[in-house]
C-alpha cells in the first residue's frame, strides 16, 4: 500500500508536469498567433497588390501604352 506521503508527492508531481504543460502550450499558442499575424500582414499587402497589377489606377505607375519601337 501506498503511504498518504507517497500518494502526496505523487499528486504534486503530476500537478508541476501539467503546470509546465500548460505554459508550454500557451507559449506556442501565443507564438502562433504571432505568426498568423504577420501572415495576414502580408497576406493582406499581396492582395493590395496583386489588385493594383490587375486594376491599375490612372496614376498607376504601369502604363498600358503602345512601347516606343511600334
Amino acid at each position: 500500500m501506498t503511504t498518504n506521503s507517497e500518494r502526496l508527492s505523487e499528486i504534486e508531481s503530476t500537478i508541476t508536469y501539467q503546470d509546465q504543460q500548460i505554459q508550454d502550450l500557451s507559449e506556442m499558442v501565443s507564438q502562433q498567433w504571432q505568426e498568423i499575424n504577420r501572415l495576414k500582414k502580408n497576406l493582406s499587402r499581396a492582395t493590395e497588390r496583386l489588385g493594383n497589377l490587375e486594376n491599375p489606377s490612372e496614376d498607376s505607375t504601369i502604363a498600358h501604352e503602345i512601347p516606343p519601337h511600334y
